[in-house]
């Protein structure tokens, strides 16, 4: 008998809206995640700090752990920590960073996860992925999804604006993404799924297009959206081809390369994303993503987070050796460092200053 369908991985919820926060309690036992109550809810000492004191009285048999950052030993510490407390699930609370910890976990000690953002800087709050840093620099960690997803967008509308905005350069990289898949598919015979890739662009293209800005929950609204639909994507494709091309591979050159200069993630993928673009030909198409990426105050040169020309020629050249074993515009065009700073004279003039 043949196949006709197939089981995609993902939250049992995805809560997005303002005010959803507060509404956590419910959801979990409605969705009978957690019904005793009894949780175990990991947060940092900034923003999911600030939230403990609103969130604590709704949630009397909580258990709050403080995570120092997202390192692979914070994550080992949170999971040791957490193993005598017969937990019904663990609420990672705050940054990229905690829910990454989160993640791994509740892997590590067999609980399922909540992952509570309180911001969208990247697609990562969504996605079978943890990344955290380790002794040997950074490594990626596969994790089960998480089990549920609560973004209130009130709390969004309070982070940082840098870190939504780079939520905004992650989720518009999807495009660039797609297309080294393809590119891949056309040269080497690599096999796309044609759902999950269907998933990222469209996340992508939602977020390209709409005419909205950070200061609006519709545009917040379909961020959200478009970054969990990315962590899916994932999840159906078994690896993170869906959302990781040429311009990911330049983002971890740049925080490979400089570590210490590097810029967020997602502000390095944008501006990587429409450089690749223009590589692969695309030239309107690159031009209309700068000019996106701009209105929303996303950086598309190099010098606007602090690089030389020279110095993304040595990013753009080094970065093929990030993912051994990839196939994007990098590794087809194989470009020397002249016909780099070539290209990229080309596209400075192509997207205007």
């Amino acid at each position: 008998m043949p196949v006709l369908t197939r089981l995609i991985p993902s939250p049992v919820v995805v809560d997005i809206r303002p005010g959803a926060l507060d509404d956590l309690a419910g959801v979990l036992a409605d969705e009978r995640i957690s019904h005793s109550g009894k949780l175990a809810v990991a947060v940092s000492d900034g923003s999911g700090a600030r939230l403990r004191e609103r969130l604590s009285p709704s949630l009397p048999g909580a258990t709050w752990y403080e995570v120092g950052g997202g390192t692979l030993d914070d994550a080992v510490r949170l999971a040791g920590e957490m193993k005598s407390g017969h937990y019904d699930a663990l609420v990672g609370l705050g940054g990229g960073k905690i829910i990454d910890c989160a993640k791994f976990a509740a892997a590590r000690v067999g609980l399922p996860l909540v992952a509570v953002p309180t911001n969208l800087a990247h697609d990562g709050l969504c996605s079978p992925v943890a990344t955290l840093d380790n002794d040997a620099g950074r490594g990626s960690y596969g994790v089960p999804n998480p089990i549920a997803v609560v973004i209130d967008l009130d709390v969004i509308r309070d982070a940082p604006a840098r870190f939504v905005r780079a939520g905004i350069g992650d989720a518009i990289s999807n495009i660039n993404s797609i297309a080294d898949w393809e590119l891949s598919n056309r040269v080497n015979g690599e096999k796309v799924d044609g759902l999950a890739a269907a998933m990222a662009r469209q996340a992508g293209e939602a977020v390209l297009r709409h005419p909205g800005g950070i200061g609006d929950n519709g545009f917040l609204q379909v961020l959200a959206e478009a970054l969990v639909l990315t962590g899916i994507a994932m999840s159906i494709s078994g690896d993170s081809r869906p959302a990781s091309g040429s311009c990911h591979e330049i983002n971890h050159a740049f925080d490979l390369l400089f570590p210490k200069r590097a810029a967020a993630h997602g502000e390095q993928c944008g501006l990587g994303a429409a450089f690749a673009m223009y590589l692969r030909g695309a030239h309107e198409e690159a031009a209309f993503m700068a000019q996106v990426l701009r209105r929303h105050g996303l950086p598309v040169l190099p010098q606007e987070i602090g690089f030389t020309v020279d110095e993304f020629v040595r990013v753009v050249e080094f970065a093929p050796q990030t993912r051994p074993g990839r196939y994007t515009i990098l590794e087809h065009l194989d470009l020397k460092p002249e016909q780099i700073k070539d290209t990229y004279a080309d596209y400075v003039k192509a997207i205007g200053s």
